[in-house]
């Protein structure tokens, strides 16, 4: 048998023992989690193997749906006692590629905790389930006057939005996952579950001890898995008022900005597109905006509040735009 042949037969052999291996693992965490709950299909296995960006990697050797966080619990001891690589999985929107399987081991698929579990409206926070997706919650609370305004750009779980600390176009106004969330419930790397600001930890403000939550808050699984989250709400506007202004050139657009906020306007968003950015979204729109460097605005309030706010933002632009035409 020559060198190559022996690679051949060496592989084969690997091969082998990965797949037992696997259907071990696999039986293992039915006991755990049912029979219905854990995967070993190819198909769901690839499907786990990557997000939204280019990335893809190797799939995980197992998929394992868990509901409540004590299941979860359960099989991060198990696997943490076999030296099993895990990895949290949510909707799958990231852009990092934070999900692939790089070592193989267990896929951890969140996305059957989808219970928003508690509304707060006079105290104007929820608790949900790591799960749930940002449009189910507005969906849930819609009736309360509420909104969770944090927009990432997918429709992403609220687990995972905790996990990287997710950001969207209203974060001028309303912050961050950072600034919104108050606990979470996460479950650590030998299994042990804890609340990262107390067992009812609802308070806005504590200057008591770590700020835990936001240790948590960003770290993209390396430290636990969330289970749950207690959320910031924030009351829906009356009404709303966009706004498109071109400028001549990049530094228009920054100065205006600059003007905007130091006015004191609670700006809902206010975001930039270059010329080339306006451009990809005419040909892909079928738009008709002046291909120049942009400033988009949305204001929230009440119908007279956004009025008065668009005409100080408008002030300011014109005051900007003016300059421009004496440079």
């Amino acid at each position: 048998m020559n060198i190559k042949q022996s690679q051949k037969v060496f592989s084969l052999y690997k091969l082998i023992r990965r797949c037992a291996s696997t259907e071990a693992l696999a039986a293992d965490l039915k006991h755990i989690v049912g029979t219905d709950n854990v995967t070993n299909s190819a198909a769901v296995r690839e499907q786990h193997n990557h997000d939204e960006s280019y990335h893809v990697g190797r799939s995980p050797d197992v998929v394992v749906y868990t509901r409540t966080t004590k299941e979860v619990s359960q099989v991060v001891k198990y696997c943490a006692a076999k030296c099993i690589p895990i990895i949290p999985f949510g909707t799958g929107t990231g852009l990092e590629g934070g999900v692939t399987a790089m070592e193989g081991g267990v896929c951890l698929d969140l996305s059957r905790m989808d219970k928003v579990l508690q509304v707060n409206p006079e105290d104007f926070d929820c608790i949900v389930q790591a799960g749930v997706t940002r449009n189910a919650l507005n969906s849930f609370i819609r009736d309360t006057g509420l909104q969770f305004p944090i927009d990432p750009g997918a429709n992403a779980s609220l687990g995972g939005m905790c996990a990287t600390s997710a950001s969207g176009t209203m974060a001028v106004r309303y912050g961050t996952m950072r600034e919104n969330v108050m606990n979470l419930e996460v479950v650590l790397a030998d299994g042990t579950i804890i609340k990262t600001a107390g067992l009812k930890g609802r308070s806005r403000k504590t200057s008591a001890g770590y700020n835990l939550t936001n240790l948590f808050v960003g770290q993209e699984g390396t430290l636990g898995i969330i289970t749950e989250a207690t959320l910031k709400l924030h009351a829906t506007p009356e009404a709303v008022l966009s706004a498109v202004a071109p400028f001549k050139d990049f530094q228009g657009a920054v100065n205006a900005t600059v003007a905007i906020m130091q006015s004191g306007l609670p700006v809902a968003r206010i975001e930039f597109l270059d010329e080339n950015m306006v451009d990809a979204c005419n040909r892909f729109s079928k738009l008709d905006l002046d291909v120049a460097p942009t400033l988009f605005l949305e204001f929230h309030g009440s119908k007279n509040n956004i009025e008065a706010q668009g005409k100080t933002a408008g002030n300011d632009i014109t005051s900007v735009k003016e300059k421009e035409i004496l440079l």
